[in-house]
């Protein structure tokens, strides 16, 4: 399933969805620009690598954020960027720039934590703004549970455009999720500490359902005036 679209229009400019999409382009290209020696040596200075994650180390916490800036293909990066455009709008339009932007680095170090938390003395990087993106995710699943989702379903090779509620296409995300991570620790050690970040996924969007409202922008209150009956004879 292939999301195109939310029936949720937001009401500003979600100027700081745009500028991370901007970033994480400009980044990316920076990656292709490098041999694959240099790539791999960046990969691994930036990337978040679980067992050199120390309090001793403080480079090696930073890493928890600018890895989620980093992407290993097209296809990571397309699906990631696509992903925040489609869902980043509306929650960032809930939360106010700042508190939005706060919160997707703050989402996107738990979800590498989380990750961290899976494969603690793996060597391999992760990367990727996934982490960040399930946080999002996770927030929207909050705030926007009556939202639909336009969605394309390949059927038999044709275009199959569905509108479905947005809590059963974030639900069903998030458990496939949850459920890839859980037969991925059934895994041999070296075959599962690989490949994608499931755990990263399912902080990332815990991270956002339960403490989406901490950065939710204040709502102004409204007064309701009451008249008693003496003053309306008629």
């Amino acid at each position: 399933m292939i999301p195109l679209r939310d029936t949720i229009r937001s009401r500003s400019l979600p100027i700081v969805t745009w500028l991370l999409i901007l970033v994480n382009a400009l980044v990316f290209f920076f990656e292709l620009s490098l041999g694959p020696r240099l790539l791999e040596r960046f990969i691994y200075a930036f990337g978040m690598i679980p067992a050199r994650l120390s309090l001793a180390h403080p480079w090696s916490l930073l890493t928890l954020l600018t890895a989620t800036f980093l992407h290993g293909g097209w296809m990571h990066f397309l699906g990631n960027m696509w992903t925040l455009y489609i869902f980043g709008d509306n929650v960032e339009d809930r939360m106010g720039s700042g508190r939005f932007l706060l919160f997707y680095l703050l989402g996107g170090a738990a979800a590498n934590l989380m990750q961290a938390w899976a494969y603690p003395n793996s060597h391999i990087p992760a990367i990727g703004a996934s982490g960040s993106i399930a946080a999002v995710l996770g927030a929207y699943f909050l705030f926007f549970p009556h939202a639909r989702v336009i969605t394309l379903v390949p059927f038999f090779f044709l275009p199959w455009f569905v509108e479905i509620p947005a809590v059963f296409y974030l639900g069903v995300w998030f458990l496939t999720q949850f459920y890839s991570g859980l037969f991925a620790l059934a895994l041999p050690a070296q075959a599962s500490m690989g490949g994608i970040a499931w755990w990263a996924h399912v902080g990332g969007f815990l991270f956002g359902l339960f403490l989406g409202r901490v950065f939710q922008r204040p709502q102004p209150r409204t007064w309701h005036v009451w008249y008693p009956d003496e003053y309306w004879p008629w």
